[in-house]
């Protein structure tokens, strides 16, 4: 029976609801998974799904002292010694190890010793695959774990681990070179790889993220009240300094409206620094973070949701943000602006609205400082949803249609599986079917 390996930085993940979606997906399917994290979560909330996950969590830590002592006989072990005994400690269930050491020059030590540590518990449980989410550290973990073992392994591309400006070209290649098969979330992402890797990007292929529309029932915007809603990460990708200033916009024209912004993040402070400056404390607040099914209720509550989304100053930016799934599903209309994969999803005028991102001046207002006249465009966007009720039933309608054919999580789940059984060595399914004492089996 296969067993499929995942291979994550940090689990769980507060912000990484698609990766909790996609492994109940797979279970839900009978995929026996096996999660493996280089680290554990350094959040201080969780999402409630998280609880419905069947798959062990194992953290790849320091070995155990039973399992030094054969190798060493230090009364006062330090780093060198952990990383020399896991080595001998995969020598021993992996064949011809030390030979295959020299694929890992170059790498850091402890991207050496994750490796060694997950080919070993990879061989012992008899996974058949590994799979990787963001092209960093976990897909280098991966990488070598599966050229050790014979394992094959691939990997799913985001957003940072490809744009950021700390993204190693050659390092990337390497990885999708490597790799069985590479997904991507977009054909904005599958595009860039394409012409950035060339011929290495070659087994890149398109998956959208998917959510359980089991889970996501659509409610009408018609009679909702003027809300605007914006979920995630306070940081500089959100963009929701232009939030803030297209409310300062909407408030000068005497709407009568409300804005909440669902999260945390390092720009916490500057945000709420800006609110009071423009003295919108009573109109837009920061609510914090919230559970899953809260933000639900709190979005079928909103006319409108915002992601004014934009590319950092380092890169760094949004692939296709799950949360804009989840709005569109339930039936909120969205305003978002065209970057990256943004608009493969936010279709201008049917699934929701957008904004160009180089033409936020449209609306010009001399009455306003520059930086408010930047997101007069955002402003007026949002003003066509908050006070058109028969615009807003149409662009929540298609939205739920599009997310329907596209983004069901199941039928994109399934395209990933077919992609993993195509991968696996007929050897690695044999050995899996002769073993008695595996995790994995039933």
């Amino acid at each position: 029976m296969a067993c499929v390996a995942y291979i994550l930085k940090r689990y769980p993940r507060y912000s990484e609801t698609f990766v909790v979606n996609e492994i109940l997906a797979h279970e839900a399917a009978g995929l026996k998974i096996e999660i493996f994290a280089l680290r554990p979560s350094s959040d201080t909330h969780f999402q409630n799904i998280i609880s419905q996950v069947r798959a062990s969590v194992t953290y790849i830590r320091k070995p155990i002292q039973g399992r030094m002592s054969e190798s060493l006989n230090s009364l006062a072990p330090t780093a060198a010694s952990y990383f020399w005994a896991e080595l001998q400690e995969a020598s021993k269930v992996i064949p011809d190890f030390w030979s295959k050491l020299a694929i890992a020059q170059g790498e850091k030590a402890s991207t050496v010793y994750q490796a060694a540590w997950l080919a070993r518990e990879a061989q012992l449980k008899n996974i058949t695959h590994l799979h990787a989410h963001f092209g960093t550290i976990a897909t280098s973990v991966a990488r070598l774990a599966s050229h050790f073992t014979g394992i094959p392994y691939t990997f799913t591309a985001h957003a940072k681990d490809i744009f950021h400006e700390s993204v190693e070209f050659e390092d990337m290649q390497r990885k999708l070179q490597d790799a069985a098969t590479v997904v991507t979330v977009s054909d904005y992402n599958l595009k860039h790889l394409q012409k950035t890797y060339s011929v290495a990007a070659k087994k890149v292929q398109r998956i959208y993220n998917g959510l359980d529309l089991r889970q996501l029932q659509y409610s009408s915007p018609a009679e909702r009240p003027p809300l605007i809603i914006s979920v995630g990460r306070l940081i500089e990708k959100k963009g929701l300094s232009i939030l803030i200033d297209a409310c300062a916009i909407l408030k000068q024209k005497n709407y009568e409206f409300q804005c909440q912004i669902v999260g945390t993040g390092s720009l916490e402070s500057a945000l709420r620094q800006q609110i009071q400056d423009l003295e919108l404390q009573s109109t837009v607040e920061i609510v914090g973070p919230r559970p899953q099914n809260e933000v639900f209720q709190l979005m079928q509550q909103a006319a409108v949701f915002a992601a004014p989304y934009i590319i950092g100053k380092d890169g760094n930016r949004d692939g296709l943000p799950t949360v804009l799934l989840e709005a569109m599903a339930l039936g909120t209309p969205c305003v978002s602006i065209d970057v990256t994969g943004i608009p493969e999803l936010i279709r201008n005028g049917e699934t929701g609205l957008i904004v160009p991102q180089h033409d936020a001046k449209q609306l010009a207002m001399p009455s306003l400082s520059e930086t408010l006249q930047r997101t007069a465009g955002f402003a007026n966007a949002l003003e066509q949803v908050l006070t058109d009720p028969v615009l807003r039933v149409k662009l929540s309608a298609q939205a739920r249609q599009l997310i329907e054919s596209e983004f069901d999580i199941h039928r994109n789940a399934a395209m990933l599986r077919e992609l993993f059984h195509t991968a696996i060595k007929p050897r690695r399914l044999e050995i899996a079917a002769i073993q008695t004492k595996s995790v994995c089996a039933d």
